[in-house]
Order: C-alpha cells, then sequence, then structure tokens
C-alpha cells in the first residue's frame, strides 16, 4: 500500500480534476436560451436575403423576413428568391426565424379578400423555407380596438386558415393594439393551437398593459417576441428588461425575440448592436 500521507503534487491533480468535472456537469446542465434577431425592416433590408449578412456583421442570431407586398410581387413566395434566402442561411449560418405580413396594416384581413389569401400563401412560403411563425399584425387601417365586427371577420377568416397552418405545422401570431384578455378571446372563439400571440412588449406598454402580468396570463400561447422600447436605446429606456425575462421565466419561455428599433440616436447599425449587447446580457443564448 502507498503511503497514506498525499503529496502536494497529488492533492493539486485530485482539485483540478474535480473542477473539470463541475465544469463539464455545468455544460451538461445549461439550458438553451433566447436567440436574438432583427427584423429586416428595422435594418433597412426589408425582403432581401442579404438582411442575413448585415445580420451576421451586427451580431445577431438571425432576423425575421417580410414577405413583400403587391408592389414588390411578394418576393418571398418565389422560389428563386427562397432559394437565395436558402444560400444565405448556409452561407452565415444564421436563421430566418419567421415571416412577417407587414402589407395587412395596409391591406386588412378584416375586410379585404386579398389579405386572407396571401395568409394561405404565408403558409406555403413557410414550408418551402422551412418556417414555424407567421406574424399577422393589426395596425393601421387594420386595427381592431372597438371594431368587433371587424374582429367577427378576422376570427372567421382564421378559422378558415387554421386547418392549413396545422396541417402544415405553422403557427399565426396574431399582433395588434389589443389586451391579452381581448387576443385570448379571439383564440379561443378561433379555437386552434395554430393561431396565437405574437407579443410586442413595446406595443403593449404603449397601450398601458401591466405587460409582464400579460405574459404570465397568456403563456404558452405566445408564439414570439418583439422587443422594442419607444424611449431611448435598450436598457436606457422605459423598458424593464429584467421584468421582462422574469415573466418569460416563470412561462418557461426560451426562444426567439427580434428587435424591432424605435429610437436609433447612434444610427441604425451601431443602435442594433448596442440594443443587441445589451439583451445578451438579459436574455442569454443558454441559460
Amino acid at each position: 500500500m502507498r503511503n497514506q500521507n498525499m503529496t502536494r503534487r497529488e492533492m493539486l491533480g485530485i482539485l483540478a480534476a474535480g473542477g473539470m468535472a463541475m465544469r463539464v456537469a455545468h455544460l451538461k446542465a445549461a439550458a438553451p436560451g433566447f436567440k436574438i434577431g432583427a427584423c429586416d425592416w428595422t435594418i433597412g433590408k426589408r425582403s432581401d436575403p442579404t438582411a442575413l449578412d448585415l445580420a451576421k456583421r451586427l451580431g445577431l442570431d438571425g432576423i425575421m423576413a417580410d414577405m413583400g407586398s403587391p408592389s414588390n410581387d411578394f418576393p418571398l413566395r418565389h422560389p428563386e428568391v427562397q432559394k437565395s434566402y436558402r444560400e444565405a442561411v448556409a452561407r452565415t449560418r444564421l436563421a430566418v426565424s419567421s415571416l412577417a405580413l407587414g402589407v395587412l396594416n395596409e391591406i386588412p384581413l378584416k375586410n379585404d379578400s386579398r389579405a386572407e389569401q396571401w395568409v394561405s400563401d404565408s403558409i406555403e412560403v413557410c414550408t418551402a423555407m422551412k418556417l414555424k411563425v407567421v406574424l399577422v399584425p393589426f395596425f393601421g387601417k387594420a386595427d381592431l380596438r372597438g371594431d368587433k365586427p371587424g374582429t367577427d371577420a378576422v376570427v372567421a377568416a382564421f378559422k378558415r386558415l387554421a386547418p392549413k397552418a396545422q396541417k402544415a405545422g405553422v403557427i399565426l401570431g396574431v399582433e395588434s393594439w389589443l389586451s391579452a384578455d381581448q387576443h385570448v378571446d379571439i383564440l379561443n372563439r378561433v379555437s386552434s393551437p395554430a393561431v396565437q400571440v405574437y407579443y410586442d412588449m413595446g406595443n403593449s406598454q404603449k397601450a398601458g398593459y401591466d405587460i409582464c402580468k400579460e405574459i404570465r396570463f397568456l403563456g404558452k400561447r405566445i408564439c414570439e417576441f418583439h422587443a422594442k422600447d419607444y424611449d431611448d436605446l435598450y436598457g436606457k429606456g422605459s423598458m424593464n428588461f429584467p421584468a421582462v425575462r422574469k415573466a418569460m421565466d416563470d412561462i418557461g419561455y426560451r426562444g426567439w425575440m427580434q428587435i424591432e428599433g424605435v429610437k436609433t440616436p447612434l444610427g441604425v447599425e451601431e443602435s442594433v448592436r448596442y440594443d443587441l449587447n445589451y439583451l445578451r446580457g438579459v436574455f442569454p443564448p443558454t441559460v
């Protein structure tokens, strides 16, 4: 048997091995956290595959891509443009997290039959591009506040669209000025897991809602988030991002949030870099 008295070298070796084991255990325990992208219109690259190249330079994880409008013949509906996005994804190793239909703010789902067709088309675009979320917005001419007939029409449209979305594994995310209660009323009436809420924390705060309470209330019915502060660069304005993180923790949300910049005092690119650096400290990639 060896002498029971341990040498200093042996002791250091054991401690080092123990430290390595603890680090390995920590890495194994680390869970996926948050992915931070930017809306392509925020970085000035609407419906443009080179948005991914800019996103890479900015340090983002990806982008939300706008499908386009009748004025540019909806670029993302075209196979050659979809191919350009796939090539950009491979080149940058970033992701297109979701699709947006900004055109619906001007040509609303509630009163124009073309809009329903475009939402239907967006589901096919998602299938081709392997995306899971479509942002369906209700701002501007599409605002649903105080519009019961318009809301009823939207519910009816979603009921027609939901089976196709559900079959494709696509979520239609409702974003509007409505409260969480009003959003849930729409979701309950549609009664499909394919219709959820796309939660914009900045818009909801601007509307006067208790956003952390709303996030906890909506829970798993939130498909994705817009990160926004109407007052300043992130961390300098009125949005309490650490409180938002706590609310996300409480509902178990881990996934994408998109920077939709409102204040860009440093210029668009530097402001997005600033906002991203701040968000990384609150919403890390692993937790």
